[in-house]
């Protein structure tokens, strides 16, 4: 699949007529005849050809005038995999866009944070999609409001704040023109036993009492998906205080731009249940922005897998265990400080002192339902420790000091609209960045899907067991055709190993 896809109208065609879901959130159908778009899995009949158009967003349908489909919820589908695959200005500003930017700063904000000028990433952002920086972060409002409207028993007035609304009045006619519901509708046609979800407890959790403002929903995903690395790496990796696993859930603590909250993401066969608890609402669609990227979940696993089978080598491996997502962070800064934490340690070590930073640096938050006690430190806290503090060798703890440094004082960002190349240069620049540090951070943080570590411990011992070549500069030759995936490559390679970070916790 490619960029553009909504333009090849003969595949489309297809791929609505076979009802295949692999291509949600690829494009959007729009009928001429009843003025609904649909996925292209909705399980309706499919329209008949000439009454059918394609749009590359919900947005660009929005702005053509149809509203979505009530039995398919085209809104609900997985993003496209186009946003976290390319690094482009359009695929950062759609980063940006989903992280809440416009919202809060408006497209003056967003174009400051690409460092481009308003009208060039309007235009940009029309070209492509269809639809403007505005109309896209509008259509990422009527999905929040849709959210808490059929998950929580909120006031109307409540929502429209948490949602990004301005006012109560473009609240309402948004809700209409989307859906064509208004917001009491919506919640009107909620099947009654949908009471105990919209108080916050999950089918088939046997917890009685869940915290107050605790919201529960489904976070779809392309499948197939591993849920073993993923979540494995996650929970073995885990800081004490700021993430555990808990009841067959990873639960972590988030920093959000209104507040905090904590989070606990369940794999399930067909979802990733998530229940958020916020301090502050409107920082809804920006938490749920980030765990899906720190799952990984609008990767395309066919095109994938598809790719690193066609290597003899890689292809058992993907065949036994197809699916394997990129762990990646909630928090780019936060991972770059364990990162250099992790460097020429064990696992174990690194989360010993991560969890010291934590004690005697993080937030403190309260966990009525679990064991999480803080916040991971912000740049600013970490920048005026003492570097005599840090129990850990001269050379790393001058790169520790600079990189909070470069953090703090906005010398060096590590964010959705990071241009991968430019960032990779000047982490490169610090004292004590590098291949494997660099790569890694480009991996997990940045979430570049060719990110690749051919000095890592383990990748080397994988490959000598799968006969590849040995030395980084011929491992990096022989891996070229596994490009440009090669950390899906980086985690069918670790999955060889017996490390904790390869298995669910049980």
């Amino acid at each position: 699949m490619q960029n553009g896809m909504h333009t090849d109208r003969e595949r489309c065609v297809r791929a609505v007529q076979s009802k295949d879901a692999r291509f949600d959130g690829w494009f959007f159908t729009a009928v001429l005849t009843t003025g609904i778009y649909c996925r292209p899995s909705c399980p309706v009949v499919p329209p008949k050809p000439e009454n059918m158009t394609f749009h590359p967003s919900a947005a660009a349908c929005q702005q053509a005038g149809f509203r979505a489909c009530k039995r398919c919820r085209p809104d609900t589908s997985p993003g496209s995999p186009e946003w976290n695959q390319r690094a482009d200005l359009v695929a950062r500003a759609m980063r940006l866009i989903a992280d809440g930017v416009v919202d809060r700063d408006g497209v003056p904000g967003l174009a400051a944070r690409l460092g481009y000028s308003s009208r060039q990433v309007e235009r940009q952002l029309l070209a492509e999609l269809g639809a403007g920086p505005l109309a896209l972060a509008r259509a990422q409002r009527a999905q929040t409001a849709r959210l808490l409207i059929e998950t929580t028993a909120l006031p109307m007035a409540e929502i429209a704040f948490a949602a990004g609304f301005s006012s109560i009045r473009t609240f309402n006619d948004t809700v209409r023109e989307v859906y064509a519901l208004s917001p009491s509708e919506l919640r009107s046609r909620l099947p009654k036993q949908s009471a105990t979800r919209r108080t916050g407890a999950t089918p088939g959790n046997p917890e009685t009492s869940p915290a107050p403002g605790a919201i529960s929903l489904r976070l779809p995903f392309r499948a197939p998906l591993n849920p073993d690395n993923l979540f494995g790496h996650l929970a073995a990796t885990a800081v004490p205080g700021v993430e555990e696993w808990r009841d067959g859930a990873y639960r972590r603590t988030l920093r959000l731009p209104y507040g905090h909250g904590i989070v606990a993401l369940r794999p399930e066969p067909d979802h990733i249940a998530c229940r958020l608890t916020l301090s502050d609402l409107r920082d809804l669609p920006v938490a749920i922005s980030r765990c899906r990227r720190m799952l990984d979940l609008d990767a395309d696993p066919v095109a994938v897998d598809d790719q690193l089978r066609t290597d003899p080598v890689l292809a058992p491996l993907v065949d036994k265990a197809p699916g394997r997502r990129v762990p990646r962070t909630v928090d780019e800064a936060e991972f770059a400080v364990r990162a250099v934490l992790g460097q020429q340690v064990s696992t174990a070590a690194a989360r010993t002192h991560a969890g010291r930073l934590v004690i005697a640096h993080g937030e403190p938050v309260d966990d009525p339902e679990g064991g999480l006690t803080h916040l991971f430190p912000a740049p600013e806290a970490l920048a005026a420790l003492s570097p005599e503090s840090l129990a850990m060798p001269r050379t790393r703890r001058t790169t520790f000091t600079t990189l909070v440094r470069h953090l703090a004082d906005g010398t060096l960002h590590l964010g959705a609209e990071s241009d991968w190349q430019e960032t990779r240069a000047r982490l490169l620049s610090l004292p004590g960045f590098g291949p494997w540090t660099v790569d890694v951070v480009a991996m997990r943080a940045l979430g570049d899907p060719d990110a690749f570590l051919p000095t890592d411990l383990g990748i080397r011992r994988a490959a000598k067991e799968l006969g590849l070549p040995s030395t980084p500069a011929a491992l990096t030759a022989r891996a070229a055709v596994w490009r440009p995936w090669r950390a899906y490559a980086v985690q069918y390679l670790w999955a060889t190993d017996s490390h904790p970070i390869n298995f669910l916790p049980v």
